[in-house]
């Protein structure tokens, strides 16, 4: 609880103080420029606390979201002190200063927000800041980054001509752009470049590659006592002895492991077979706890299977440069039918699902693909197409969500099954809760069992819908349900089950272990992500890095201005005060130079979105200082009146909206 207190104290202040120094900017110049200031506020609305020092009264006020300096002549709240004669008679009336003061006074709040901005940048560089790396740690299957073939381990270090150094450039990078992407950077053996041209899908709330992050070797360790390193009911969960949070892995037997990328190839080439690692013990500050690695065994991971067998889908796509793509390979939307003449058809005597392995085991041998092949307004054909699989194990790239498809990396190609049930093995699990042949599986629904321990998930039951309609779109989600019961082995599982007659019925069914089908790169560890220090050498460094990361969030913030108003960026990836102070909370949790990061951010934030030519904004008030310049006429009281008040009605609205969007969209 004192934990949780000192952070939320170091939110309360970090937020105060990018405010405090905004309003200072106006203050500071306001008394330099003899401008009368009235009140110095922290805070809208009703007052809380105040004390006057001379002739300025400073307040603590009720919506601690903002704050403002009232001067002689200038209030937000009555626009008609601006064109007040009597007033601007007074020498020190802000309305009485010329253009020049008054644009000066204006915009000090923004120049003090981006120099503070930038100080914060340096002091959190010169702390140093972890941050995550452009590392690719996996691609979404079917995606963008998946068609280009980039894989575990690349290193992305150009978008366009943006310089990426972390997984946040690569976000930024992909979602504030237009257009096709050129994609450069290095393969994971460090020595070969790639560049890839891509274009983003654009179907969500911003444009996306689907790559996700590299792990690093560590062993996770959550705040929460009683989330475990490791998955319950797996392998490593019954390792001897006990992986501990933290535990570092140094090696593999007699192998030393370089990255996250080598150990997951080492755990797709022994899925069958135990492997012995080797991990560093870390103490409560990280540092080495043992002299010697602890050597800790854990055994393989077998699918869990329904024992039952759907059809195949059709192809939804195919990788570049893979054995599939080319004139005379497959097709985007061909179907499946049999491998090298193998007897009945995929679906039958072949599952599906086991397709992406059976392709693996014949890497560098001709293998014929028979297909049904749609034919525009006539019935579809069979073509036979020859290819030669690569050496990639199958089921190292995983549905991870709804419509997510299942792979054959040794080809390159993407698909879906289907939800009728073809076949049901003789005395398996289907068959023993009643399913037949012909029926349809409308929902899979894993539920954890009461008193159990967490696996890691969310502890209430999740249901996967298998076929859904979302956007007028169909999603495909049979793929992802057997995943997620392959990462929640201790769960209950229960099947929505559909006749012929379109009857639905739910059965408890109990998985089995395939015999001799292995999981290939899972043993049920769970690991942090792999990050990189930024630190500078010095404190001139620091103060270069902190210039080039205010240039860097002043570009991006406008990129996300023009995309959301381009209508390439949704509004739902806004948020708000609330969103605000998780994030704050969050990186204050990690330390003091993730919260600066943040506190930079925030004020390079204010700085831009406050000189918005939105009137009751700073930037409003300067596009009437310019009309003032150029026509030599102050805007009339009227103008005035009703600019502001438009304005507050655009502030207030979008304040509200952004709140719903905290409250029920981002919950």
């Amino acid at each position: 609880m004192l934990g949780v207190a000192v952070n939320i104290l170091w939110v309360a202040l970090g937020l105060g103080l990018v405010i405090f120094f905004h309003e200072l900017g106006h203050f500071a110049v306001a008394k330099w420029c003899d401008v009368q200031v009235e009140r110095f506020s922290l805070g809208f609305g009703p007052i809380l606390a105040s004390f006057k020092r001379g002739e300025t009264e400073y307040a603590f006020s009720a919506i601690p979201f903002g704050g403002y300096v009232k001067m002689l002549g200038q209030d937000d709240m009555d626009p008609s002190q601006l064109s007040n004669e009597e007033i601007a008679l007074d020498p020190r009336s802000y309305s009485a200063k010329s253009v020049r003061q008054r644009m000066a006074i204006i915009s000090a709040g923004v120049i003090m927000n981006i120099i503070t901005g930038m100080l914060f940048f340096a002091g959190a560089f010169h702390s140093g800041v972890e941050q995550i790396p452009s590392i690719v740690g996996g691609t979404v299957p079917g995606s963008p980054a998946w068609k280009a073939k980039l894989d575990v381990g690349d290193d992305i270090r150009r978008i366009g001509d943006r310089e990426i150094r972390t997984f946040g450039d690569i976000m930024r990078g992909v979602a504030l752009t237009t257009g096709k992407l050129n994609v450069s950077g290095m393969h994971a053996d460090g020595q070969t470049p790639f560049a890839a041209e891509i274009t983003p899908d654009e179907q969500g709330t911003r444009r996306i590659i689907g790559v996700s992050f590299i792990n690093g070797l560590k062993l996770a360790k959550f705040p929460e006592k009683d989330v475990p390193p490791v998955f319950p009911g797996t392998p490593a969960a019954n390792a001897k002895p006990a992986l501990m949070p933290a535990d570092k892995i140094l090696r593999i037997e007699d192998t030393p492991l370089e990255g996250f990328a080598e150990f997951q190839q080492i755990l797709a080439d022994n899925r069958s077979e135990p492997i012995t690692i080797y991990v560093q013990r870390q103490d409560e500050d990280g540092e080495p706890e043992e002299a010697d690695p602890v050597k800790i065994t854990i055994g393989p991971v077998k699918f869990r299977t329904l024992g039952l067998t759907t059809d195949i889908g059709t192809i939804t796509a195919i990788q570049d440069g893979s054995p599939a793509a080319g004139k005379n390979g497959l097709q985007v939307g061909d179907k499946i039918l049999r491998i090298d003449g193998e007897g009945e058809d995929v679906g039958t005597k072949i599952d599906p699902l086991e397709l992406p392995d059976l392709l693996a085991r014949k890497h560098g041998q001709e293998v014929k693909i028979d297909v049904s092949r749609p034919v525009p307004d006539a019935d579809p054909k069979t073509v036979t197409v020859t290819l030669v699989p690569e050496n990639r194990a199958g089921w190292t790239q995983y549905p991870t969500g709804p419509d997510v498809p299942i792979t054959i990396p040794a080809i390159g190609i993407a698909y879906h099954v289907t939800t009728t049930v073809l076949k049901v093995a003789e005395g398996g699990p289907a068959a023993k809760a009643g399913i037949r042949e012909g029926e349809r599986i409308t929902a899979v629904t894993l539920t954890l069992p009461k008193k159990a321990e967490s696996d890691g998930f969310a502890k209430d039951p999740l249901t996967i819908e298998t076929t859904e309609q979302k956007d007028e779109r169909t999603l495909h989600n049979f793929g992802y349900a057997f995943w997620m019961l392959q990462r929640m082995p201790t769960r209950k599982v229960e099947l929505t089950v559909e006749n012929a007659q379109k009857k639905s019925r739910k059965v408890t069914i109990v998985p089995s272990e395939a015999p001799d089908w292995y999981v290939p790169n899972e043993r049920g560890m769970r690991f942090f992500g792999k990050t990189i220090l930024l630190q500078a050498d010095n404190s001139v460094e620091a103060v270069r890095m902190g210039v080039t990361h205010t240039q860097n969030s002043i570009t991006d913030i406008y990129l996300t201005l023009r995309n959301l108003f381009g209508g390439r960026l949704s509004p739902k990836e806004l948020h708000g005060p609330v969103g605000i102070a998780k994030v704050a909370y969050s990186v204050a949790r990690e330390g003091l130079p993730g919260l600066l990061l943040f506190l930079g951010f925030l004020s390079i934030n204010l700085a831009v979105l406050n000189f918005l030519p939105i009137p009751v904004l700073d930037g409003g008030h300067m596009v009437f200082l310019c009309w003032e310049a150029v026509t030599r006429k102050k805007p009339s009281e009227r103008v005035l009146i009703i600019a502001q008040n438009v304005g507050l009605a655009f502030i207030l609205g979008l304040m509200v909206f952004v709140l719903y969007l905290d409250l029920f969209v981002h919950r």
